[in-house]
């Protein structure tokens, strides 16, 4: 079986992102292949270059540009323009690429004449992805707004007595976590202390396309909500699912959680907007945005209508809040694929292979 070469440069993003692949997957990849690690790679984890090597002579270190020199390069966010651009015609490059809502991205892996496979476009042969982390999503974008409303209250019992209300849009597999997570305070050990205390719970209220387009609706619903929770997957990405508008009707303590974010792309054919228009899109080093925020002005178009604002939380890459637990689970999804891939190749993969061939093939750059 031919031996690869495998670069794994680290990812240069905001500083709380401190996500690497973990030496377990690293190891399993030397089966196929020699793996080249950027220098540093894993520091922001607390992992050193011996601990992914352990005596292993197909594991070695490099400058991070020439890790994007090897026939593949595995990164998990994507990487710049600028670095694309490193790689060698038919090399190719795996990460979540996000195809879909990408063109440009897209156009310039086809200028550069690039092979590439895009992990969140990895689906099987009924449509489910296979490379995701949605339950984390879900999880740590509640714990976060729960840790909000826990810190504004002091404590998680509204002032009624009544249970805490929270709107989930979507009912995709995100928004059946976020359902979950709301039951329990986006924290097992949270809602285990509430429930000590006999506290008065939290109710979640999950709706789809057949109610989100009718204001009259919404209205009531949202002026209920002391969490708005937007979990869509929406069909067109040019419009919002809720206009600046309808955000006044939400009660002014309420915390809207971000699980979509989606960016601003105003400049594609055709735009993307967020999903709860006028809200800012938060990362790794900041992810909670109070109506008073600075930032906010410079994370929203100035074309973007966001009078109307409450306190937001929102990351780019909510599972990166635990980093090490979204790694361990990423690598174990990844293993069968990747074993999938190196016992062809890129360029021989197709869909009439295996399962993980066909699910593989089909994220592969669109011709």
């Amino acid at each position: 079986m031919k031996r690869y070469s495998i670069g794994f440069p680290h990812m240069q993003k905001e500083l709380g992102e401190k996500r690497a692949f973990l030496p377990d997957f690293i190891q399993f990849l030397t089966r196929f292949a020699d793996v080249y690690l950027a220098e540093g790679y894993g520091d922001r984890m607390g992992f050193s270059f011996s601990d992914y090597r352990q005596g292993n002579p197909h594991i070695f270190q490099l400058e991070r540009k020439d890790t994007f020199l090897k026939e593949y390069v595995i990164i998990f966010r994507a990487p710049s323009e600028e670095e694309i651009c490193w790689m060698p015609t038919g090399s190719c490059l795996i990460s979540m690429l996000h195809f879909p809502t990408r063109p440009q991205r897209v156009a310039l892996l086809k200028e550069r004449k690039l092979q590439a496979i895009s992990l969140d476009s990895i689906v099987d042969d009924n449509n489910i992805r296979l490379v995701e982390n949605m339950r984390a999503v879900a999880w740590n974008g509640l714990e976060v707004a729960f840790d909000v409303l826990e810190k504004q209250w002091g404590g998680l019992e509204k002032e009624n007595g009544e249970p805490i209300q929270a709107l989930v849009l979507g009912v995709g597999m995100v928004g059946k976590h976020a359902v979950e997570a709301v039951t329990k305070f986006g924290s097992v050990e949270r809602n285990n202390n509430h429930m000590t205390k006999n506290g008065n719970g939290s109710v979640a209220c999950c709706v789809g396309r057949n109610i989100v387009t009718n204001p009259n609706h919404m209205e009531k619903l949202i002026k209920q909500a002391d969490v708005l929770v937007d979990a869509t997957q929406r069909r067109d990405s040019s419009k919002p699912v809720i206009p600046n508008e309808w955000l006044a009707w939400l009660p002014s303590h309420a915390v809207i959680v971000d699980l979509s974010v989606d960016p601003y792309l105003l400049t594609a054919n055709p735009q993307t907007v967020r999903g709860i228009e006028g809200i800012p899109q938060g990362n790794l080093d900041k992810y909670i945005f109070t109506p008073d925020d600075p930032e906010w002005d410079l994370t929203v178009p100035s074309s973007i209508p966001s009078a109307n604002r409450r306190t937001t939380v929102s990351c780019y890459s909510w599972p990166g809040i635990h980093p090490e637990a979204c790694m361990n689970h990423y690598g174990h999804q990844m293993q069968p694929l990747m074993e999938a891939l190196f016992a062809k190749g890129i360029k021989q993969i197709s869909l009439n292979g295996g399962y993980f061939e066909r699910a593989l093939a089909r994220a592969k750059l669109p011709d």
